[in-house]
C-alpha cells in the first residue's frame, strides 16, 4: 500500500492558505468567547478578545502579503460566517431546557449570552476594521517595500483604532453605568500599545511561515 501523498487536496489551493484560512476561522470564533472577560494591562483595561483579533490582523496580513488583497478581503468576508454560526449556536444552547442535575445555566447565561446590540457592534466592528487592514497593508506595500512587519504594524494599529471606536461607541453610547469616554481611551491605549508589541514581529513569522508551509506541502 502506497503512503498518502501530502500535496493539497485540490491544486488549485495554496497549503498555507487553506493552513491561514482554518486558523482564522477558529480565532474568529474564539475571539467572541474571550471578548467577556475584561483584563487589565497595568492601569489599562481592555476586553480579553484583543489578542485573538490581533492574530485575525496578523493572519490577513499575512495572507495580503502572499496571496494578494482580494484573497485576504474574501477571507475577511468568509470570517462572517463562523462568527455568526457560532453565536447562533450559542443562543441556541442557552434557549434549551438544561438537564435536571446541571445547575449551572445562570452562570451560563451570564458568560456566553450576548445582546443583539452587542453582537451588531461585534459584526460592524469585525468587518470594518479587518476590511481595512487588509486595504492599508496593500497600499503600504509601495512605500516599504519588504518591510513586511512596518506595513503590517502601521495597519493593525490604525483598523483597532476603528475597529475599538467603533465597537465600544456601539455596544455602550447611552447606556447607564458606562463611562464612553473612559472605556474609548483605557481601551485605545491598550490596543496601540499591543499593536505595536505584536503585530510587527508575528506578522514577519506568519509570512514567513507561510513560505515554509508552501515549500514542504506544495
Amino acid at each position: 500500500m502506497t503512503e498518502p501523498s501530502l500535496t493539497p487536496v485540490h491544486p488549485g489551493i495554496s497549503p498555507s492558505l487553506l493552513f491561514f484560512s482554518v486558523l482564522y476561522g477558529g480565532l474568529v470564533v474564539v475571539a467572541g468567547v474571550l471578548g467577556v472577560k475584561i483584563v487589565a494591562i497595568g492601569p489599562l483595561t481592555v476586553e480579553a478578545g484583543i489578542f485573538a483579533f490581533l492574530q485575525l490582523v496578523v493572519l490577513s496580513s499575512a495572507v495580503n502579503e502572499l496571496h494578494g488583497s482580494a484573497v485576504a478581503n474574501r477571507l475577511v468576508r468568509f470570517g462572517f460566517v463562523p462568527l455568526i454560526l457560532s453565536a447562533a449556536l450559542i443562543q441556541l444552547v442557552i434557549a434549551m431546557p438544561a438537564a435536571d442535575f446541571w445547575d449551572k445555566q445562570g452562570e451560563y447565561e451570564l458568560i456566553l449570552a450576548q445582546g443583539s446590540r452587542l453582537m451588531a457592534a461585534g459584526l460592524i466592528s469585525y468587518g470594518i476594521s479587518q476590511t481595512l487592514n487588509v486595504y492599508l497593508f496593500d497600499r503600504l506595500r509601495a512605500g516599504t517595500g519588504r518591510m513586511v512587519w512596518l506595513r503590517g504594524g502601521i495597519a493593525a494599529v490604525v483598523s483597532q483604532l476603528v475597529d475599538t471606536t467603533l465597537f465600544i461607541t456601539i455596544a455602550f453610547a447611552g447606556v447607564p453605568g458606562y463611562d464612553l469616554g473612559a472605556l474609548l481611551i483605557g481601551a485605545l491605549t491598550a490596543k496601540i500599545i499591543l499593536s505595536i508589541i505584536m503585530v510587527p514581529l508575528f506578522v514577519q513569522f506568519a509570512v514567513s511561515l507561510g513560505k515554509w508551509i508552501d515549500r514542504r506541502f506544495a
